[in-house]
């Protein structure tokens, strides 16, 4: 059989890497305390949207940050293929000392998180995205498929 035969499976798509920039973080509220937070990430995307990744950061107070987490990537959202939404959950790790209490159920500066972010894909490797940090703001990032 050849290999456009009717009866021959649709290639797999690959999974995709994604690295994630996030120079921005909006807070909702002014803290005197607040300081820039800056983030670098990476996930892997499966074809069925899937998402595994973790992310480094300085969090508001200076502290260095983890974020570790599984989600789901939902893509070409009801009248664009450009918007997608995304939501992951897992744990953040850096919240300590006169900190601790800034992140709810911390323990031992673990924490659980559940992170929901709408995106807008610029070109099938690029795309901004905003992340919705609870109460505490929203970041922005630039995030680069390869």
């Amino acid at each position: 059989m050849g290999a456009g035969s009717a009866n021959s499976p649709e290639p797999v798509a690959a999974a995709k890497w994604e690295l994630v920039v996030a120079p921005f973080t909006h807070h909702w509220h002014k803290d005197a305390e607040h300081r820039r937070v800056v983030l670098l990430g990476l996930e892997r995307i499966a074809p069925d949207g899937s998402t595994v990744g973790g992310a480094l950061f300085s969090n508001s107070f200076g502290q260095a940050s983890a974020y570790v987490y599984y989600g789901h990537e939902w893509n070409a959202l009801p009248g664009t293929d450009s918007l997608y939404f995304k939501l992951s959950g897992g744990i953040i790790y850096g919240y300590r000392g006169r900190f601790k209490d800034k992140v709810p159920f911390n323990v031992g500066g673990f924490s659980p998180a559940i992170i929901p972010a709408i995106g807008w894909r610029l070109t099938p490797r690029d795309a901004i995205q905003a992340a919705v940090l609870g109460s505490a703001g929203v970041t922005f990032s630039y995030n680069r498929r390869f």
